[in-house]
């Protein structure tokens, strides 16, 4: 895949929006600030492809990008506390009828900063996809913020606080040294193929 020639196709503030399933779908979740929009400038080795934002909670519509026979799906950021509930639960029900519709989401890559212990809404996204039976690979991203012990130390930890942490595909990712970025653009290429193998 040609990463370069991605393109930003349509944002949508409301699930009732967005236009019926064309092409296969790859997703990224996460909560707010995690990284979501720096991931796919690097996949897509682009600066601004996706709007990086310092202010959390600022992709408030599911952003569709473009390339060949998949469309790349930034979802929300969830779990920022200093927005109003009502464009809380306009989040969630973008988040969640997205997951929930019969579209063609071959998978979802579900960012958590590898600094931290998973949050809340990470553990209940977790536990969704697995009840919804949807494949996902967790990204642990700013991997490069922590030093070698305490990467360890986060590592051993992350093998109880993830439900089923021993059956997951974990990348740990990093923008600053470009860590996890092939691994992820393996992962796509697969399923882009697999498509194109079956049609």
């Amino acid at each position: 895949m040609n990463y370069n020639k991605a393109e930003f196709y349509a944002s949508y503030g409301t699930f009732s929006q967005i236009p019926e399933c064309s092409r296969i779908e790859i997703a990224f979740a996460g909560r707010s600030n995690v990284g979501k929009s720096t991931l796919i400038n690097k996949i897509f080795n682009r600066k601004n492809l996706a709007r990086v934002s310092s202010v959390p909670g600022k992709t408030a519509t599911i952003n569709f990008y473009g390339l060949e026979n998949v469309f790349f799906v930034d979802l929300p950021g969830y779990g920022y506390a200093k927005v109003a509930k009502s464009e809380k639960n306009r989040w969630a029900e973008l988040i969640e009828g997205y997951l929930n519709a019969d579209r063609d989401l071959r998978l979802v890559f579900l960012l958590i900063d590898m600094r931290h212990a998973p949050s809340a809404d990470d553990i209940h996204m977790i536990n969704y996809l697995i009840e919804s039976e949807l494949p996902f690979v967790i990204i642990l991203t700013k991997a490069d913020k922590l030093k070698t012990m305490a990467r360890a130390e986060r590592m051993k930890a992350f093998e109880t606080e993830i439900p089923y942490f021993n059956d997951i595909h974990i990348i740990p990712f990093s923008s600053q040294t470009f860590e996890g970025v092939e691994e992820v653009r393996n992962i796509i290429e697969d399923i882009a193929n697999e498509d194109e193998e079956s049609e």
